[in-house]
């Protein structure tokens, strides 16, 4: 990335936290939601989030020069973006994964620590029961962005089973089976996730189709036989070069022959330096994980040559986020 650094990007860059902690806090306080399609005066706004007036005033004169609050006539009113994607009762709700990013945000303030230790940083907790949901709720309204495009992208024709590998809330096996009408899938992750996905599955009317499996992919040695297809998404960056390649490796054994490994995660150029999204992500794996970090494109292609998969091809995908996938062939 060439940018040309100055005084004022180089302040910007440094106080950047300062937006994502404005955008935390009305997420966290309800702001989004209290005002909904209302247009409503602070003091309102205060009564229903319980804040004080002179904080809530602050708060509410920030998100709108951010462009998420409308204030005409010291009346407040959601943007449209803020209606779609801050709103709870929005299908397109972002809350959870920004939610999730307030409960890490105390392990990056000190991150010079991980960089010196490299150990990950013991977080201040909100609830383990409080951070799963963030986390996988989360996951799942991220992965509704990019699941229905990913699943009419990648050709499962022909396949009859699919195994979603620590596929969490189950986002992407849904949309693979309501994309192709023949395929069953199998949702292998940890029993902490089960409740989720279920809920998740049957809010499809999916249930007769797709079934969780609790596992755990480091320790449980077999994930099953049979599949025609298995479905890595964001799981690799969590574990240590090693680690992965056992994973690649018991997702390969899993496969019929002629079937095919999809590898979803944040991708780097192999000199590491891009895209930026995947190299600073490769810091929150040093924050929060004892060995995680965003993998290379030859790091994970000789993964799968090491497995014995072929044919490896770089999928594009145009997201959110600075992700790529990744198929091979066995």
């Amino acid at each position: 990335m060439n940018q040309e650094w100055t005084v004022g990007s180089l302040l910007a860059a440094s106080s950047a936290y300062w937006r994502g902690c404005t955008l935390q806090a009305g997420v966290r306080l309800g702001v989004f939601g209290v005002i909904g399609d209302s247009r409503l005066a602070a003091d309102e706004i205060a009564t229903g989030i319980e804040g004080d007036l002179r904080g809530t005033i602050d708060l509410l004169d920030a998100l709108a020069a951010m462009g998420l609050l409308n204030k005409e006539n010291n009346i407040y009113a959601n943007t449209t973006a803020a209606r779609e994607l801050l709103c709870p009762e929005s299908s397109r709700y972002l809350g959870h994964m920004i939610l999730h990013h307030h409960q890490i945000l105390d392990g990056w303030a000190r991150l010079d620590e991980a960089v010196r230790d490299g150990r990950p940083i013991a977080m201040r907790s909100y609830g383990e029961d409080v951070e799963r949901e963030s986390f996988l709720m989360g996951m799942f309204n991220i992965a509704m962005l990019n699941a229905p495009k990913v699943a009419d992208q990648l050709n499962l024709s022909g396949c009859r089973r699919l195994l979603d590998l620590g596929g969490g809330p189950g986002t992407y096996a849904v949309h693979f089976c309501l994309a192709n009408p023949e395929l069953s899938a199998t949702i292998f992750d940890r029993p902490t996730t089960e409740p989720f996905a279920r809920k998740i599955v049957e809010q499809f009317g999916l249930s007769e189709r797709i079934h969780f499996v609790s596992g755990d992919c480091i320790l449980d040695q077999d994930y099953g036989r049979d599949y025609d297809a298995v479905w890595l998404s964001h799981l690799l960056h969590s574990n240590s070069p090693e680690q992965c390649q056992v994973i690649v490796e018991r997702a390969v054994a899993a496969l019929n022959p002629g079937g095919q490994i999809m590898i979803h995660d944040f991708i780097l150029a192999d000199d590491r330096t891009s895209p930026e999204f995947a190299a600073l992500f490769s810091l929150n794996m040093l924050v929060g994980t004892k060995a995680g970090k965003s993998y290379t494109e030859g790091e994970l292609r000789d993964m799968l040559r090491a497995a014995g998969a072929r044919n490896i091809v770089h999928q594009p995908l145009q997201g959110p986020s600075d992700s790529g996938i990744l198929t091979a062939e066995v």
